[in-house]
């Protein structure tokens, strides 16, 4: 049964107008050499809520870290987050390798060419599992990410909410009947390769578009105002304190965070949360001292760091602090110099720290 907004659309020449255009003009991307499933499953992960150029360098050094299945399957967790440091959303890698493990265990080494086996795979959610399963293995099956709805929101005058999960199954719903049954690789690409330079969630470029004669918010000359996606909930901002604590020997004490929660087993600077009206550096030094096993003496703070989550802000004030000794460590806690702290993957906001305080040195 054909989805009613496709009555009296011209499916045949759409198709054709896109995957022609897409082959002249797609961008040469390092996961493009070829359809390799592992390589394509790798940079989906990567690009998602991340923007291709950034992608790019990340993408190739983890490629040449593991290039194959069981290499990823099987490294160590801690290189892993090194390679994936300042990509962000680290539960994506990690989902990713354990993913990756099944796969090599339980399937061969093969990703699986069927969406139900493959959606099974941890991380693996509906765009990531059309996506795969139409470039790599050709199949028609939908890849709906925020690109797509956009284009398809235009293209087919579609009002719904966007940032609703149920509009996804509506557009999934329109793309079974639209994809290209004969090229389904390039007529994904090809939509979110549209999204991506062409039909843009500002100032779309309708005069360059390939399709422009096939979209009915151009025709109506409403494009600027789809899709309707509803405001997110502003971001809550928290204070905090982190502290780079030096020992006699010059190094600076890390810490791993917990097991699980918001950047799970990266290394960071001590730090808290701190209330802005109870704020005392002779209480924190005490505080700090107890953790620590050593007399910390505080000093001033050094530098300030604001970083945006999706659903938090981090105001950040780092303090510069010294013990008289050399310092336990444990598990969790190491004390490292310039050059080993290297080695360790830290949250974007810590390697702010780590560039400020070392290049300052």
């Amino acid at each position: 049964m054909q989805y009613t907004k496709l009555t009296d659309f011209q499916v045949d020449n759409f198709q054709t107008d896109l995957i022609e255009w897409f082959k002249e003009n797609q961008r040469t991307l390092p996961w493009r050499e070829n359809k390799d499933p592992y390589r394509v499953w790798v940079s989906e992960i990567m690009l998602q809520q991340t923007r291709v150029d950034t992608v790019i360098p990340y993408y190739l050094n983890f490629m040449r870290e593991f290039p194959t299945l069981e290499d990823l399957a099987y490294a160590e967790e801690d290189r892993i987050l090194k390679a994936w440091e300042g990509l962000g959303y680290y539960s994506r890698v990690r989902n990713l390798q354990t993913a990756v493990r099944e796969v090599v265990e339980e399937y061969d080494a093969v990703v699986p060419r069927s969406r139900v086996e493959i959606s099974k795979l941890k991380g693996v959610g509906p765009y990531t599992a059309g996506a795969i399963l139409s470039i790599a293995y050709g199949q028609p099956e939908p890849a709906v990410d925020g690109n797509v709805m956009r284009v398809l929101s235009r293209v087919l005058e579609i009002d719904e909410d966007i940032a609703k999960p149920k509009t996804r199954k509506t557009f999934e719903e329109v793309l079974y009947e639209l994809i290209s049954k004969e090229d389904p690789s390039s007529f994904n690409q090809g939509m979110m390769e549209l999204g991506a330079l062409i039909c843009t969630p500002t100032s779309p470029g309708c005069l360059l578009c390939p399709v422009r004669t096939h979209c009915r918010a151009y025709k109506k000359g409403i494009q600027d105002t789809l899709p309707i996606k509803s405001k997110k909930k502003k971001a809550k901002r928290k204070r905090m304190a982190a502290f780079v604590i030096v020992n006699e020997k010059e190094q600076v004490l890390i810490e791993k965070r917990p097991e699980t929660g918001l950047l799970a087993k990266l290394w960071q600077f001590p730090n808290v949360e701190v209330d802005s009206h109870s704020f005392n550096k002779e209480t924190m030094a005490l505080s700090l001292s107890e953790q620590v096993g050593e007399t910390i003496i505080l000093g001033d703070c050094i530098q300030k760091v604001e970083h945006v989550f999706s659903h938090i802000i981090w105001d950040i004030e780092v303090y510069q602090a010294k013990i008289e000794a050399v310092g336990s460590e444990d598990a969790t806690h190491r004390w490292v110099d310039h050059h080993q702290i290297e080695e360790f993957a830290f949250p974007v906001s810590h390697q702010k720290i780590i560039k400020h305080y070392f290049d300052g040195v």
